[in-house]
């Protein structure tokens, strides 16, 4: 496989001044007031993509990823270290990145794909297919300053991917749009991903992640933690999250609580599709604590199947050991494996206070032949 993007040793440093004088004045009269703190934004990150690869660069808010992808794609020149690219690459950075606010939607196009390299002739010839992908064609004379979130989104995608470039990042852009226009989105990056093309995308779902990348890397405080398997990855951010949450928690709460196993009475995970479940899950708690239990249910593709409203299954955790019982009535799902995810998370489902990624597997057994995730059990009649 041929690498694409090869980041080697880079760190950013960015230079911060506290009570820094505003006006030329001060600043001669008081020229040693002030002072400089250096900030490292990122420190020594290594990784590699290979074609045909998508990659997910997950985080906390202030983690590095912006600062990552922004000198990856030339906007930041890194303090130390080296990036190398081979092929064209199109990026879609912050919200409307690269537009000018007084020009009209049709100028920039043409000014982003300027900045893609493309002449205005090659513009031309893709220019229908910009804006039939946009939606926009009402609008597309209209200056941008003028367009909502979505439609700054739907125009910088819509030029991003039809200039058919070898490399894609994409930086959480994906979450602004509505949900259709979304999943049009996601189905283009697998056509880019057919295509063997490569993508480096952040994003704050980790169900994105699933469903997307071949692999995810996690950055904490500027540094690379994690570079593996997205279950691994997303693994190892959780259990970072998971410190953040107990260290800032309002509430008092400085438990450690652990989600240590879900097992079966019967011993087996195999179920038939239409059958009834019962799973035990067993909790370590260090103190009392009341929060809410969650459940997810992924395909082995990361197709996110079901997950339990946090708000509706409140739990009391005493000191030491915990179990709960989680009673399936009906398990819907057709032939295949399916992987559990088990949390606790506090009473507003804001914070997660625990969290165990692939914590079992479920085998289920359906004997009829149909293709899909669920049986809707239909009723068919003659009338």
């Amino acid at each position: 496989m041929t690498t694409v993007i090869d980041v080697e040793n880079v760190s950013k440093k960015f230079k911060i001044h506290h009570e820094r004088n505003q006006s030329l004045k001060e600043r001669l009269l008081h020229p040693k007031t002030g002072s400089t703190e250096v900030f490292h934004a990122l420190s020594n990150i290594n990784f590699k993509v290979s074609d045909n690869e998508t990659v997910g660069l997950i985080g906390h808010n202030g983690s590095g990823k912006s600062t990552l992808l922004k000198t990856i794609c030339g906007v930041l020149q890194p303090t130390t270290g080296e990036i190398r690219l081979r092929g064209n690459l199109a990026a879609l950075l912050e919200l409307g990145a690269g537009f000018q606010v007084e020009l009209s939607g049709r100028d920039n196009i043409y000014l982003y794909g300027a900045m893609l390299g493309f002449s205005r002739r090659g513009i031309d010839a893709i220019f229908d297919e910009i804006v039939d992908f946009s939606e926009l064609e009402k609008f597309i004379d209209t200056q941008v300053k003028f367009y909502s979130s979505g439609m700054y989104v739907r125009l910088a995608f819509a030029v991003a991917v039809s200039v058919s470039p070898d490399i894609l990042v994409v930086d959480e852009v994906l979450a602004v749009g509505d949900e259709r226009f979304q999943k049009k989105c996601i189905d283009r990056i697998r056509l880019f991903q057919e295509e063997g093309r490569s993508i480096l995308l952040v994003t704050h779902s980790a169900d994105q992640v699933r469903q997307i990348c071949d692999r995810a890397i996690v950055l904490d405080g500027g540094e690379l933690i994690a570079d593996g398997p997205v279950q691994e990855s997303l693994r190892i951010f959780r259990e970072h999250l998971l410190g953040d949450a107990i260290e800032h928690d309002h509430s008092g709460v400085q438990s450690n609580i652990t989600i240590d196993a879900i097992s079966s009475p019967t011993g087996s995970f195999d179920v038939r599709c239409g059958e009834a479940m019962h799973l035990d899950v067993e909790i370590s708690s260090a103190t009392a604590y009341s929060g809410n239990f969650v459940l997810e249910v992924f395909t082995r593709s990361g197709l996110l199947v079901s997950r339990s409203d946090a708000q509706g299954s409140p739990v009391n955790l005493v000191p030491g050991r915990n179990r709960l019982g989680v009673d399936f009535t009906k398990i819907p799902l057709l032939d295949g494996i399916y992987d559990i995810n088990a949390g606790i998370v506090d009473t507003r489902g804001n914070t997660v206070i625990a969290w165990r990624e692939g914590a079992a597997s479920i085998q289920v057994l359906y004997d009829g032949r149909e293709d899909g995730i669920v049986e809707m059990d239909a009723l068919i009649r003659q009338q």
